[in-house]
């Protein structure tokens, strides 16, 4: 089943900005809100929807990918839109249901399980990986590195001293929520006292202050598809910051800047070059060897070229990141290329030729005559 447009499930224009954005995805979470429609699986289904199209629109990179590629350039560009759950989206929202229910995660568990302790997911970063031009076009694995949160191992991630626990928060009796009611409808929230956890630590683990997760670095080598471009993202699923214990840790976005190339120019898929030619072969016709993305190809010049003229190499273009079976075009433009100098023979002879073009050129000049004159 094919998904629909994301500008049409938020019913905005495509030239929205982040506030009409935002405005909008508050007044459809709030309506399809599963504590507002419980044991509502259409209703469910929605709330996903409006979720995974404001996630991608209201991101600059995620939302330029999708303008540009659509649904399966997208996932071809190394994004995998959606969430596996409400408790999924009330963890990448946690600001925004915190602004509509008044709470630490806000709504439906924020991340926890209904009667249990909340559990976060681990934060999404980002890495600015910046690819040579031809690497980009054919592809290629570059090892990266990059500071991370993992669980601390003198407390296995609990946050607690050795030897120590927790005890259950007062507050709200180990729940990790507690209840306000708004209007008609009573909500959900992650307990302020213990962040959602139902317990506190009694005594902190001094290597990661209590925290429970340290900062490390870490590496990783990736795999570059060829044909990617600078403003694309891969996305390394569960890559990120680790999460509470229990929880899933959170995705590693790898963000594509491609250097500039001193000859190819690239527009989409194509790849456009500038060759010289000399204006016998301009004239008179030529076989050219053409340099391209992949190798080399023979471009027949025609009698009578005009310096400028562009030509069209089929198929010699970029291949397509998300379908190698399509690739596109090289755009040649041959110049003319004038000489700064001649020698003497040479100048003969473009003399005769402007004469028999009847072509005003100038002089040789006074030392050059001069000396032609006494080398004779």
């Amino acid at each position: 089943m094919s998904k629909r447009d994301y500008y049409e499930v938020l019913g905005v224009p495509k030239d929205a900005d982040d506030q009409v954005l935002k405005k909008a995805f508050r007044k459809l979470a709030l309506q399809f809100h599963p504590d507002r429609n419980p044991g509502d699986t259409a209703a469910e289904a929605k709330f996903k929807e409006v979720s995974e199209a404001y996630d991608v629109l209201s991101d600059g990179q995620k939302r330029a990918a999708y303008d540009r590629f659509g649904h399966e350039g997208m996932r071809g560009a190394g994004f995998n839109p959606g969430f596996g759950g409400a408790e999924d989206i009330f963890s990448h929202f946690s600001d925004i249901f915190s602004d509509l229910f008044g709470g630490g995660g806000g709504g439906m568990g924020g991340g926890r399980g209904r009667g249990g302790p909340r559990v976060r997911r681990g934060a999404d970063l980002e890495y600015v990986l910046r690819l040579d031009f031809m690497d980009a076009i054919r592809g290629t694995e570059q090892d990266i590195e990059f500071p991370r949160h993992v669980s601390c191992q003198p407390c296995t991630g609990s946050g607690a001293k050795a030897g120590t626990g927790k005890k259950t928060c007062g507050t709200c009796r180990g729940t990790g929520q507690v209840v306000q009611q708004q209007l008609f409808i009573h909500i959900r929230t992650a307990c302020p006292a213990c962040g959602g956890q139902g317990q506190v630590i009694e005594q902190p683990c001094p290597a990661c202050e209590g925290k429970g997760r340290n900062r490390e670095s870490q590496k990783l080598s990736v795999t570059i598809p060829a044909g990617v471009d600078s403003g694309m993202q891969l996305r390394l699923g569960g890559k990120g910051d680790e999460g509470d214990p229990g929880a899933p840790a959170g995705d590693l976005y790898v963000t594509l800047r491609v250097r500039e190339h001193e000859f190819f120019k690239r527009d989409g898929y194509d790849v456009y070059c500038t060759v010289p030619m000399t204006y016998a072969q301009a004239c008179l016709g030529s076989d050219i060897e053409i340099p391209t993305v992949y190798g080399t190809e023979t471009l027949s010049v025609p009698r009578g070229t005009p310096s400028g003229k562009v030509f069209n190499l089929r198929g010699d273009g970029i291949r397509h990141v998300n379908a190698s079976n399509r690739q596109g075009d090289q755009k040649v433009q041959v110049v003319v290329q004038v000489p700064k100098d001649l020698s003497k023979e040479e100048e003969e002879l473009l003399r005769q030729l402007a004469e028999l073009q009847d072509a005003k050129v100038s002089d040789k000049g006074f030392w050059r005559d001069l000396v032609d004159r006494f080398s004779h």
